[in-house]
């Protein structure tokens, strides 16, 4: 396992905080896509009512306004992120949908600021892939759950396998050099191979740790041409890297995305396949 790299986190910071803004404006298609995810998560976990629940980098607020719903008033969500922007969209979210059993706060996964044995479950959905120190943030996720408790991942699969992002790429290596990440580099496909979240994860004292391959389809009432709005604006990286283009060539881009993705676009409304994986465990 690679060693933190300050600069990375920093620069990882920094496209996050940029991109807050376009999650929040974008919250209810991206909670519609990825809704699947959630429910499989909660699933996985054994999230009921009355659940006390931790969300590690819950960005603009999901899982957590999903759980909180379910949870009801005998429990509750404590929604976190690194970056300040992304909890503020979660809170202002949760205000206009009148939930009151949530709590809000920026911090690194790998500086958790809660005291030992405080959450029944704790879950992350598609954030432990760009953990600087993945082993570091791990012991404080079981640091904070009880004993008995439930830690519950979920992280991008094979990236072949999942067209919403390499269709993309495949698309933007025609204009640009894109070097692959290094295995072990922060990225979103860092856990695709099975047992490698879950090796680490059962090294951090993790028992009963399991793994599940979940095949759905991202899907939204969304067309092509708005599909490619929102995925050049979630992605700081790909902002940075259409902006490193002349302007025809970043439009030409934008047009040859729509065209190849026009097969995940029946009827109208985008429906890519998706392939991730689902580890979970419990703390001793």
């Amino acid at each position: 396992m690679s060693t933190p790299n300050n600069n990375y986190s920093t620069e990882v910071l920094r496209e996050w905080k940029e991109s807050a803004a376009f999650w929040r404006d974008h919250y209810p298609s991206i909670r519609t896509m990825f809704a699947p995810v959630t429910n499989s998560l909660i699933e996985e976990a054994g999230i009921i009512e009355g659940c006390v629940v931790l969300d590690v980098a819950g960005g603009s607020g999901e899982p957590s306004l999903t759980i909180a719903e379910l949870v009801g008033p005998r429990g509750s969500v404590t929604c976190t992120d690194a970056v300040a922007d992304m909890v503020e969209a979660a809170k202002a979210e949760a205000e206009r949908r009148g939930l009151r059993n949530m709590e809000f706060r920026q911090c690194l996964a790998d500086s958790l600021p809660f005291e030992q044995d405080t959450f029944d479950v704790t879950v992350c959905r598609l954030g432990v892939m760009l953990f600087p120190d993945v082993p570091a943030a791990l012991n404080e996720m079981m640091r904070v759950t009880k004993s008995g408790g439930t830690l519950a991942f979920v992280v991008w699969g094979r990236n072949e396998a999942n067209p919403f992002g390499h269709t993309v790429t495949d698309v933007l290596s025609q204009y640009l050099e894109i070097p692959a990440a290094p295995p072990d580099a922060p990225s979103a496909f860092r856990f695709a191979e099975p047992g490698k979240l879950a090796r680490i994860l059962t090294d951090a004292g993790a028992v009963q740790v399991r793994e599940r391959e979940l095949n759905f389809h991202i899907e939204a009432p969304l067309s092509s041409e708005q599909f490619w709005e929102m995925r050049s604006h979630m992605s700081g990286t790909l902002r940075d890297k259409l902006a490193s283009l002349p302007p025809e060539q970043a439009r030409q881009v934008g047009l040859d995305v729509q065209n190849a993705v026009q097969e995940f676009f029946p009827n109208g409304q985008m429906s890519f396949p998706a392939q991730m994986l689902m580890v979970s465990g419990n703390v001793r």
